[in-house]
């Protein structure tokens, strides 16, 4: 009785200790706020790939047009001319005459990765010798150019930021907001923290003269995720991929189990494929395993298990909540439960990623394997001409007003 005893009592120490140092290093990591660069930053080219309409679709997309950066050429780049999100950037293009936009559409099959071919357009088309490409989800503050050239030093090939959720409706929703944030953005500032940070698609500030050296656009086509590739130019080249010091939220709105699951089953088969050895790891994630050995330990010692568990899940998922306070985060009072859910979802993730290549990314199934491909018969939005009304009466709510 004695080994296992010494077995759970080390296991619950060594997970205790990772997660009271990978909280107190994420904290420190995020804390550290550079002052975003204001009047120097050069001139700029925002490529901004659009697909269908997103949750707050209106809101993400105007904050394009409120950057307090103006040396930048925003380029919309849209596969087809009958995407309703087409109508949508014209209204703000119309109601912003100001600013220097263009609305690119066209279908460039350069690679397996769809959101790729549809930023080749929009690469080749920019202007400026710096390029950020940006999803279409990203909710752009007014400092948001100079926050990516605050983290930019003599070493860096590539800014980017993990997506933090924000605006959650409904239980599902928040689920995602504890995947997104106090789970893997929290692990990619640890990471970051020692200087190997992974590039993350949802923002990427480029130098143009670094990835053209690489093989240019095409070169993201390597890998079936572009932030992989663009992750192992960089490192390849002798440079270092950095984070911004504040991350950028990306608004949720309502989401169903099926969309966060099949969003996180994908990206979970990304990094399966991409980065194997980072991704074993995982198994030994979450709160569960380390639960586990809690109870363990208290049923060899004769401990209640119960009040032991508690006690210990409040630890693990309130020293989370601790984190999204600090970093002023969505944080719910029922985070443990939330918490708790994601993970135990967590081990079905890792074994559905080990076992399958398929996964459907804006009407495109694909395959991580072999990297074909195939349209999807059905639509993965069907109510989007409604989605185009609600935008677009959303879009003249945000109008201000004559005086």
């Amino acid at each position: 009785m004695a080994i296992p005893i010494l077995v759970a009592a080390i296991f619950c120490i060594f997970f205790v200790a990772v997660q009271i140092a990978g909280i107190a290093i994420a904290m420190a990591r995020l804390r550290r706020k550079a002052p975003a660069r204001l009047g120097d930053c050069p001139p700029v080219s925002l490529v901004r790939p659009l697909c269908g309409l997103d949750n707050f679709a209106a809101e993400t997309l105007r904050s394009t047009f409120e950057l307090d950066h103006r040396s930048c050429e925003i380029l919309f780049c849209v596969a087809a001319a009958n995407d309703p999100v087409v109508l949508l950037v014209k209204d703000l293009m119309a109601a912003h005459p100001g600013f220097e936009a263009r609305l690119l559409i066209g279908d460039d099959r350069l690679s397996a990765n769809p959101k790729l071919n549809n930023v080749v357009k929009g690469w080749r088309a920019a202007t400026h010798d710096w390029i950020v490409i940006a999803d279409s989800n990203v909710l752009m503050p007014r400092d948001y150019i100079g926050r990516l050239f605050a983290s930019w030093r003599a070493d860096t090939g590539l800014v980017a930021s993990p997506p933090i959720g924000s605006h959650p409706r409904g239980f599902w929703a928040v689920i995602e907001c504890a995947f997104l944030n106090t789970y893997q953005a929290r692990w990619q500032y640890i990471v970051d923290a020692f200087g190997n940070g992974f590039a993350q698609g949802k923002t990427m500030l480029w130098r143009r003269g670094d990835l053209e050296r690489a093989g240019g656009i095409a070169a993201l086509g390597r890998e079936v995720a572009e932030d992989a590739a663009a992750t192992k130019i960089v490192r390849d080249a002798g440079l270092n991929v950095r984070l911004v010091d504040c991350p950028l939220a990306q608004p949720l709105g309502r989401r169903s189990a099926g969309e966060v699951w099949n969003r996180q089953l994908r990206w979970a088969r990304l990094r399966r494929a991409c980065f194997l050895i980072y991704f074993l790891p995982e198994i030994l994630s979450g709160g569960v395993l380390p639960m586990l050995c809690a109870a363990i330990l208290a049923h060899a010692c004769g401990w209640p298990e119960l009040p032991l568990i508690a006690v210990f899940a409040l630890f693990w998922y309130g020293s989370e909540m601790l984190l999204a306070l600090v970093c002023r985060w969505h944080v719910s009072p029922f985070h443990p439960l939330y918490g708790l859910i994601r993970d135990l979802m967590l081990p079905a993730l890792f074994v559905g990623a080990l076992r399958g290549n398929d996964f459907v990314w804006r009407g495109n199934a694909m395959q991580v394997a072999r990297m074909r491909p195939t349209q999807v018969s059905a639509p993965l939005r069907p109510p989007l001409r409604e989605l185009a009304a609600i935008s677009r009466k959303r879009l003249r709510a945000l109008r201000p007003r004559a005086s």
